[in-house]
């Protein structure tokens, strides 16, 4: 049985996303940005920020693995789908739920910037410095999170709980 404690509530959230999304249009606001989401996670924060980012962006998505079943990362990072449109000479703002060990992050800003892009910034809605393992520069973070397995707003267990509101804490029973 899996037992769920709310960690940050879907009020907080949205506060905290705006106030993002207002220091994000200042730094880009003439900057045609490219909003980078990695797959699935990123898709519910990226929404909520897309709009209430009120600038015209564009979105692209890319997909990374490094989780089987289950709560611990492979530490493995592979790209299952990459991204077709051009980057050189764009502003890019990968967008981010979780930043855990840094690996899948350091693999997809390494993968972006080898595209000659003029600037790669990271915007993500939760940071978990406890498990760091490479480090990674978060332009705009929502939340520091403790070491424990998070689900909601997106981010899921095994592909359920994603439909979450709220920041959950999950306890295997």
């Amino acid at each position: 049985m899996t037992k769920l404690e709310v960690l940050i509530s879907k009020e907080q959230i949205d506060k905290r996303v705006g106030e993002l999304a207002a220091d994000i249009r200042r730094d880009y606001a003439d900057k045609d940005p490219l909003l980078i989401g990695a797959l699935k996670g990123s898709f519910v924060f990226m929404s909520d920020l897309m709009r209430k980012l009120n600038i015209p962006v564009e979105v692209e998505f890319v997909r990374l693995s490094s989780y089987g079943a289950g709560t611990e990362t492979s530490g493995k990072v592979k790209l299952v789908q990459g991204i077709k449109t051009p980057l050189k000479d764009r502003h890019l703002l990968v967008v981010e739920d979780i930043v855990d060990t840094g690996l899948t992050l350091h693999f997809l800003l390494d993968y972006l910037q080898r595209r000659k892009p003029a600037s790669v910034k990271l915007c993500a809605l939760l940071d978990k410095p406890s498990r760091r393992v490479v480090d990674v520069p978060i332009d705009y973070l929502g939340f520091t999170v403790p070491n424990k397995f998070i689900v909601g707003c997106g981010i899921d267990f095994n592909e359920e709980f994603r439909y979450l509101p709220d920041i959950y804490t999950v306890e295997e029973q």
